[in-house]
Parts: structure tokens; C-alpha cells; sequence
């Protein structure tokens, strides 16, 4: 009998651990913890390039030098590079001189936005109008697109800008909003202060 205890014991704490009803309840939902910048304004300002306007100071402005692979020599074509965020604004300027290359650019602009209709859930776009005669369109995605914001403003007449915001991280649009929210605010800003020389 003694040599059974043992065996007997651990049977009736098995079917005893066994039985026990023990809870499952999910995680609850939480995002990824987000160190938020100071905002502290900076001008862009440079001789070559016909425009100025603010951007916080938290981002950091690397010149472009190639367009899918060719070089480019424009210095008014750069990044505003959020380090923290691992987010791009991709700035481009054109000059143009005639109202067919307006409507081009302006249709590039439509083109390159509606590519993010594949995976954004939906766009909205609005126009631009500031008081100093910039007008322009917005284009905010919602979802997994790429870029979840793009912009562009224009005279009409000879100036022409275009800046889109960009992750540099496979698009997680429910983790990424309270960041997309954050940039989207600066961007805001950034237009609002935008300038032609």
C-alpha cells in the first residue's frame, strides 16, 4: 500500500490542477510607446529655391539627388526627415511655363495619390486655399496605404509644389495614426505658412 501512495497522490492532484476553471481573457489593446518631440519652428529658407515656410525642428533636411535613380541637380527637391518617427516629407518643386505643364503637374499630383486607392480605405481630398493667392490640394489616406498624406500647392502661374508624406515601415494604420495625427498637425502648419518669394 505504501509503494501506491505516492502514484495516487499525484493522480488526484493532476485531475485536481485538471479541473480548476482558470480565466482567459485577452490582452487589452495597447500601442507602442510614442516619445512626442517638442515643437520648435525652424524657416526653410534657401537662395536657389523661390518659396519659404516653417517646419518643426524635429525634423532634419536631406537633399534629394536621384528620382528612381537618375540624378537630379535640383536643390528645391529634398526630404524633411522625422528620425524619431521614421517618416519622410518628400518635397518637390517645379517650374513650369505654360498651362499644359500646369495641368500635367496638377494631374500627376491626382495620379500619385489615387496609386494609395489599392490600399488606403479611403481618401479624402480638400482644397487649398491660403490668402497670400497659394492654392492647392490635400489628400488624406485612411488605412494601410503607404502615404497617408499628400499635398500640393500652386500660383497657377509658374510655381508648382508637391510634398507627401511617407513611413519608412510596412503600413500599420491603427499603431501609426497617433503619429500620423501628430505629423498630419505639422504639415498643417506647414501650409498654412508656405510662401512664393
Amino acid at each position: 500500500m505504501n509503494r501506491i501512495a505516492p502514484y495516487i497522490l499525484l493522480l488526484a492532484m493532476t485531475m485536481a490542477a485538471c479541473s480548476s476553471e482558470s480565466e482567459i481573457s485577452p490582452r487589452p489593446r495597447a500601442y507602442p510607446r510614442v516619445l512626442y518631440p517638442e515643437r520648435n519652428p525652424v524657416t526653410y529658407q534657401q537662395e536657389a529655391c523661390p518659396f519659404t515656410f516653417t517646419y518643426p525642428d524635429y525634423f532634419a533636411l536631406h537633399r534629394d539627388t536621384t528620382y528612381f535613380e537618375e540624378l537630379i541637380d535640383n536643390p528645391c527637391w529634398f526630404n524633411l526627415h522625422a528620425d524619431g518617427f521614421n517618416a519622410d516629407i518628400h518635397c518637390t518643386y517645379t517650374h513650369f511655363e505654360s498651362y499644359t505643364q500646369f495641368q500635367q503637374l496638377v494631374q500627376d499630383a491626382f495620379r500619385l495619390a489615387n496609386e494609395q486607392n489599392k490600399r488606403a480605405s479611403y481618401i479624402e481630398d480638400f482644397k487649398i486655399i491660403l490668402p497670400n493667392g497659394i492654392s492647392g490640394m490635400a489628400f488624406n489616406m485612411e488605412g494601410p496605404s503607404a502615404s497617408p498624406f499628400q499635398f500640393f500647392l500652386t500660383d497657377s502661374v509658374q510655381h508648382f509644389f508637391r510634398g507627401s508624406l511617407y513611413f519608412n515601415a510596412r503600413p500599420q494604420p491603427d499603431s501609426l495614426l497617433p503619429v500620423t495625427e501628430f505629423i498630419r498637425e505639422d504639415l498643417t502648419g506647414l501650409i498654412q505658412s508656405f510662401q512664393w518669394k
